[in-house]
């Protein structure tokens, strides 16, 4: 929020210069982002007259001016601002002074002039070689009623500071610049100077009906008619000056009044043209199909779930955040429908963000208005409407439903003394509560009751009170207590690596790790996960952006994809990231969403060339094989076990589930060829997806000794169904409960091109290396032949095996 020091200082004026008050606000919770000057240093320029305005003899686009700047003499001025004209006040920038300084950072100093032959002293000046605003199609009118000669910086009240304070969401109460001078106040005891409002006196009876028909959506409207209102008024410069200073340009006196008292007191309300109105307002949710034009221009569709004010035919504005352009008001405006409302947050909360935009107003709502002050608030209204554009005002409207519950607080003083961690008493509590305003009462030895006000939304628990106390203290009397506990670091099981040291082992494996949205194409899901129902969002970042994710694949084929177009010659590329998977066990938590599990996956992806290139070996495209390969080295020394399955995005034939330990863990393959055509791929490209729980388990090492023995190697040759997996026959083996059996290794697979005697249609020859070892004595023949025979024998029995001769 962004105001001017001036404005803060009429409600609440400390003795505290501008650094300390931003310090001060600053150590109370309430940052200050930016302070910056409203305008830049320079100095020499009055308010002078233009009293003569005649054309340059020698120059079309200038005129010679006489300008009377208070002085005994008047002053020749040679100016081409298309807007010199008899009668006006400008600055006058007299011989002397110094301008801003320019891009060259050095200020601009006037001195005497000749424009084609004619003398100049001095120079008319624009608000942008001021610097006080990009305008420069003509000089700065200034009032009327300025005084001549009158210093420009005084005159404008250019000696202040702009304060631009990064408020947390809790802090609705700040969000006017009487909250903050309210909180200042408190902070340093400073006199508070409400704004005088005057009810309006009653010039006619007339009301406009009222219905609200949605409890949850608003708790109070309250509103009034002023008649004979002259939109023709222009709004007077101290208003001007104080919206521009919050940042807000002035539009016309109605909507400029309307925002002046929403930066004043903090609430966003609404002036409609009551002659377009048709019978009556009614506040209630909107309607499937209703349409509304905005006062921006834009036109939206709401529903059930977004809050209007409608009238008898239409659809008149979106609730707390903004009008329509139905009933706007305009110059031919002649009657007007003031209006203030409490909305409940949750009603607005989010809403503005479906249609991208947001406004002050629901970025007020949204946090918590004083559902108190509606009343008084249209009187400040009325009161400057009255000032500047006249009119009759009538009675006031006020209709409450339901407001929120101010449910008392307790603050225990040992317990807060306890948290704050120095010392504090019950008198300290009671008077940091009472210069908050706070409605407070002992009601027990040590306990204060605390009711909070209506404009406090953020006093829920005791742990608020709590940081009351210490932040109007003041953090800076917190002691530098040195903390008693002993500090012991947390060590980490062995049994489970760390996530960064998974990342340092993917890289080693040269694969470069990629981050990526979890909001993904609607397409990606249905075609690379099977997923035809994912989770939506309601507000995407972007359109395509539509959906969360439940694989990362992809995520990576998009990674892909744009590295393909900066033609890139290889890409092996891995995300950690978290996936959304619908799930009606998962229960409401601090951590969890009900009905949504949340679990975290490793994905890889390798396409291009297995290797970088070199002289010593051929370019070889990756394969299904080197990724695999990839993944038994990254979980060794566990072993895992691959079986052939199906997955949306992965080639039927070339692809597998990874297991460990027996359970499914994820899935790798070839990416299909369906959607390597789809999404213009040059090539085949090898994908994986993993839980990341299992990546991170693992063994811890245990030694063994050195054999004292040579092992033993027997080479057999299988003929078995050509169905017949490696997996399969690895496990027949190991079935086959032989001690001796250290280890087996297919090294050849033999099928010929036609059936032999030997191998019949359907038969293939495998040939096994078999590893024999015993640690304690040497093997002979006889007993290695033995195992040997136990073995052919178990896959005899197991797979139909026989030996080739």
């Amino acid at each position: 929020m962004q105001f001017p020091e001036s404005w803060l200082r009429a409600f609440c004026d400390p003795a505290l210069n501008t650094n300390e008050l931003a310090e001060l606000l600053t150590m109370s919770g309430l940052e200050v982002e930016e302070l910056r000057p409203v305008a830049p240093p320079f100095h020499g320029i009055v308010v002078a007259e233009i009293v003569e305005a005649v054309q340059h003899p020698d120059a079309d686009r200038l005129r010679v001016c006489k300008v009377d700047a208070g002085g005994p003499e008047l002053l020749q001025i040679v100016c081409g601002a298309p807007n010199a004209r008899v009668g006006i006040r400008v600055p006058l920038a007299t011989i002397g002074a110094e301008l801003p300084p320019g891009e060259d950072g050095k200020p601009f100093k006037i001195g005497k002039g000749k424009l084609r032959g004619v003398e100049s002293f001095g120079m008319l000046c624009s608000a942008r070689e001021l610097k006080l605003a990009e305008d420069h199609a003509g000089l700065l009118e200034l009032a009327a009623d300025a005084p001549l000669g009158q210093d420009i910086r005084e005159h404008l009240k250019l000696d202040d500071t702009l304060f631009t304070l990064k408020l947390t969401p809790n802090l609705a109460h700040a969000l006017s610049v009487y909250g903050i001078a309210r909180e200042v106040s408190a902070l340093t005891g400073a006199p508070l100077v409400a704004p005088e409002i005057t009810p309006a006196a009653v010039a006619h009876a007339d009301k406009l009906p009222v219905r609200i028909e949605a409890p949850d959506l608003c708790g109070r409207f309250s509103g009034r008619i002023v008649r004979n209102v002259d939109t023709t008024a222009r709004t007077p410069a101290w208003m001007v000056d104080r919206l521009a200073r919050c940042g807000q340009r002035s539009v016309s006196p109605l909507v400029d009044i309307s925002n002046y008292v929403m930066f004043e007191l903090g609430r966003p309300s609404h002036i409609f043209d009551l002659d377009k109105i048709h019978g009556e307002l009614i506040v209630r949710w909107g309607k499937a199909g209703e349409q509304l034009k905005l006062l921006n221009g834009n036109t939206i569709e709401v529903d059930g779930d977004v809050g209007v004010i409608a009238d008898r035919e239409q659809v008149e504005s979106l609730a707390g955040i903004m009008g329509g352009d139905a009933t706007a008001v305009s110059d031919a405006t002649k009657n007007v429908y003031v209006e203030a409302a409490f909305w409940w947050p949750k009603a607005v909360m989010g809403r503005s963000r479906r249609f991208n935009f947001s406004t002050d107003a629901g970025h007020r709502f949204e946090r918590g208005v004083d559902p108190a002050g509606t009343v008084d608030h249209i009187e400040r209204i009325t009161q400057l409407i009255q000032e500047i554009c006249g009119g009759e005002a009538g009675p006031m409207g006020d209709q409450t439903t339901v407001l929120p519950e101010r449910k008392p607080v307790a603050l225990r003083v040992e317990r807060a003394a306890k948290v704050i961690g120095m010392p504090v008493t019950q008198a300290d509590c009671e008077g940091v509560f009472q210069r908050l305003g706070l409605e407070h009462r002992v009601t027990a030895p040590g306990v204060i009751t605390v009711v909070p006000p209506s404009f406090r939304f953020d006093l829920v628990i005791e742990e608020d009170l709590i940081e009351e106390v210490i932040r109007v203290l003041g953090y800076p009397k917190l002691p530098s207590t040195p903390p008693l506990a002993p500090v012991v670091g947390k060590v980490r099981s062995e049994t489970r690596r760390a996530t960064h040291a998974l990342r340092h082992a993917m890289a080693a494996r040269d694969y470069f790790e990629t981050i990526n949205f979890s909001f993904v194409e609607a397409r990606w899901e249905q075609e690379l996960a099977g997923n035809a129902n994912p989770i939506q969002l309601l507000n995407p970042i972007a359109a395509p952006l539509a959906v969360m994710r439940t694989s990362l694949m992809g995520s990576l084929v998009q990674v892909l994809r744009n590295n393909l177009a900066r033609k890139a010659p290889r890409v092996r590329v891995f995300e950690i990231g978290r996936v959304f998977l619908r799930d009606a066990s998962v229960q409401e938590s601090d951590t969890t969403i009900a009905g949504i599990a949340q679990p975290m996956r490793l994905a890889g992806l390798a396409w291009g060339p297995a290797d970088q290139q070199q002289w010593a070996q051929k370019d070889r495209a990756v394969d299904f094989f080197d990724v695999k390969g990839d993944l038994e080295a990254l979980f060794a020394p566990r072993v895992l076990s691959f079986e052939a399955a199906e997955h949306p995005a992965l080639h039927p034939g070339r692809s597998a589930r990874v297991l460990l330990d027996g359970d499914v863990i994820g899935v790798v393959g070839e990416l299909h060829p369906k959607w390597r055509q789809g999404y213009d791929l040059p090539s085949a490209l090898v994908l994986f997806e993993l839980a990341l729980d299992a990546v991170l388990a693992r063994v811890l090492p245990q030694g063994k000794g050195v054999p004292r023995l040579q092992a033993v190697q027997r080479d057999l040759a299988l003929i078995v169904d050509e169905r017949v997996t490696h997996d399969t026959l690895m496990r027949a083996i190991e079935s086959s409960g032989e001690a001796l059996v250290r280890s087996a290794r297919l090294f050849d697979v033999f099928k010929p091109a036609q059936p032999t005697a030997e191998l019949k249609a359907g038969e293939r020859s495998l040939a096994v290396r078999l590893e024999l070892l015993d640690d304690e004595n040497t093997l002979t023949d006889e007993r290695i032949e033995q195992a040997v025979t136990k073995v052919v024998a178990r896959l005899g029995d197991s797979l139909g095996a026989r030996l080739r001769g």
